[in-house]
């Protein structure tokens, strides 16, 4: 699919919301000419918007006569792909990390720093508020909940981590639900297969998280899951600015199946040797204030 220039997705925006404004449904027709010329743009910039538009689904070319609406997407829809929010995501992570995004933003700043049409801007800050990361201000703008990382957080993190964490496994109601070694070993897998890309981040930080979060859960203690849920909670940024080649990915999920492999046989003594050591050796990698697990 052709990614759509900033002005061609800006273009397509204003098209939308004419659309809207004129109340255009399933089977009205636009004219390029004149679309071009109530928008105060030339027309090729809106033929590339359309047929962005056409690739999207909402409008459809039909021979001779014109553009022919197919269906009117809601307004808070997105008409950008969406790998291009989450590399939206993943800046915008960055620079909160690296102190260059304040405590508190509005939806103006993040369309202008992350070049999102406003529709891309809502679904972006809706996600970080349904993570717990952002809250509406009273009135206008948004709030961070949490701190950028530091060093000296992220240490008191792994080491908290790991007096949790491997306890989990020894707990003595500790069970896995039946399949999820099986599921989470394929995910895992998949992730070794596929080609990493930046925006790949984000949905592997997310099956990372699950893959602890979700052995916190088979202690059947609450205690033990909120713990690791609020960690996830607060480390989620900086590992959506991961910044660690796919190197990292390979070890990560290499000893996850390890310690999946021994969940299965039984050994959940191993297993949590296994974690223990896996978070030591996440810990001690430098590199700002990065995360590795």
């Amino acid at each position: 699919m052709t990614t759509p220039t900033r002005l061609q997705q800006e273009i397509a925006e204003r098209i939308l919301q004419m659309m809207r404004d004129d109340g255009l449904g399933a089977g009205a027709r636009l004219n390029e000419n004149g679309t071009a010329q109530r928008l105060g743009v030339s027309r090729t910039p809106v033929r590339a918007a359309l047929d962005h538009l056409a690739r999207q689904g909402v409008v459809r070319r039909l021979a001779n006569k014109g553009i022919e609406v197919v269906a009117l997407p809601d307004a808070t829809a997105s008409v950008l792909p969406p790998e291009l929010i989450d590399l939206a995501m993943v800046r915008l992570a960055h620079e909160r990390e690296n102190g260059l995004l304040p405590d508190e933003v509005s939806e103006l700043e993040v369309m202008r720093r992350y070049e999102l049409g406003r529709p891309e801007a809502q679904k972006l800050l809706a996600r970080l508020a349904d993570l717990d990361m952002v809250e509406r201000k009273p009135g206008y703008g948004w709030r961070f909940l949490h701190e950028p990382r530091d060093r000296r957080l992220r240490d008191e993190s792994y080491r908290f981590r790991m007096v949790i964490e491997p306890m989990c496994m020894l707990e003595p109601d500790f069970r896995l639900e039946a399949g999820w070694i099986g599921e989470m070993r394929a995910r895992h897998l998949e992730y070794l297969r596929s080609p990493w890309r930046e925006s790949s981040s984000i949905a592997f930080y997310e099956m990372n998280a699950a893959f602890h979060e979700d052995l916190a859960a088979a202690t059947g203690n609450r205690y033990f899951h909120s713990a690791v849920r609020r960690q996830n909670q607060l480390r989620r940024l900086s590992n959506y600015d991961w910044g660690l080649g796919f190197e990292r990915v390979q070890v990560n999920c290499t000893e996850h199946l390890a310690m999946l492999d021994h969940l299965e046989a039984g050994e959940n003594e191993v297993a949590s040797a296994l974690m223990r050591s896996h978070l030591l050796r996440a810990s001690k990698l430098r590199l700002g204030p990065r995360s590795a697990d």
